[in-house]
C-alpha cells in the first residue's frame, strides 16, 4: 500500500495502512479519567472507556451530553481537558502515526466534497488512503445510488448524500470506526444493509464507536453502551 501523509501537532506523519488481524480480545483504545468541559460546563470528568477488537460501542446520553465531544477526543481531533488516551496500551502521543492509519472517523456531517460527484468523491478517498481503484459503480449500486454516480452531490438528497459518505466503510481497511449518527437521513433499507455491514467489519476483528439516536435493530455478538448523563 501507498504511504499517506496527516499532520498531528503540526508535524507531517507519514503513515502506511496495514490490514487489521483476525478477531481478538484486544484492548484497541482505552481512556483513563477523562475530562471534558465545554463553555466552563464540565460536559463528563473522570470517564474510564475501552473498547477491544470485535466489540461495538455504543454512545448514549441526551443532546448536549458531550457523545460528539467524546467521539472527537477518541478520534484524536481534540485534547481532553483531563485524562489520557491509549492506543493497544501504549500513549496515543506515542504511536499517532498507528493509530491515524488504522482509525476511520465519519462526523455528523457527511464529509463530503459536494461539487465534486460520488464517484469523484470515492476516487478521491481512495487515493488519500492509498488505496488501489475498484469498481465504484458496482458499489455505488450496491449502496442505492445506481445512475446517480456523476451527479454533482450537492443535487443529491440529504440521504442519498449520507450514502456517498458512508461507502468509504466498505472499502476502507481501518480497523477502529469511530461514527457519529451514521443513521442520519437514511431509510430503513439503508440502516438494515449498514448494520450487516458492521456485523461483518466486528467479525473480522474490527471495532466500532458509534452515536446514534435510533436503537440497534440487529444484536450484535459483544456489544456495550455507555449513558452520558447531561450536566448542568
Amino acid at each position: 500500500m501507498r504511504p499517506i501523509f496527516t499532520v498531528v501537532d503540526s508535524q507531517i506523519l507519514v503513515i502506511t495502512p496495514q490490514p487489521y488481524p483476525v478477531p481478538t480480545d484486544e484492548l484497541l483504545l482505552h481512556g483513563a479519567g477523562l475530562c471534558c468541559i465545554r463553555q466552563d460546563r464540565v460536559l463528563f470528568e473522570q470517564l474510564d472507556f475501552r473498547v477491544h477488537a470485535g466489540e461495538l460501542v455504543q454512545i448514549a446520553g441526551k443532546n448536549g451530553a458531550g457523545k460528539s465531544s467524546l467521539l472527537r477526543i477518541l478520534a484524536a481531533l481534540v485534547a481532553p481537558d483531563d485524562g489520557s488516551l491509549y492506543y493497544r496500551q501504549q500513549p496515543l502521543t506515542a504511536v499517532a502515526s498507528d493509530y491515524a492509519a488504522n482509525l476511520c472517523y465519519i462526523g455528523h456531517q457527511s464529509g463530503i466534497h459536494e461539487q465534486l460527484t460520488a464517484l469523484e468523491n470515492l476516487s478521491f478517498w481512495r487515493s488519500a488512503s492509498g488505496i488501489a481503484k475498484a469498481d465504484d459503480f458496482a458499489l455505488l449500486a450496491e449502496l442505492g445510488l445506481a445512475g446517480l454516480e456523476d451527479i454533482p452531490c450537492r443535487m443529491l438528497s440529504a440521504g442519498q448524500q449520507r450514502r456517498v459518505s458512508l461507502a468509504r466503510l466498505w472499502f476502507t481497511r481501518r480497523q477502529l470506526w469511530i461514527l457519529d449518527e451514521p443513521f442520519t437521513a437514511l431509510d430503513q433499507t439503508a440502516i438494515a444493509m449498514l448494520q450487516q455491514h458492521f456485523a461483518e467489519h466486528l467479525q473480522q476483528g474490527g471495532a466500532i464507536v458509534l452515536t446514534t439516536h435510533q436503537n440497534l435493530s440487529m444484536a450484535f455478538t459483544r456489544q456495550t453502551t455507555l449513558e452520558l448523563a447531561y450536566r448542568w
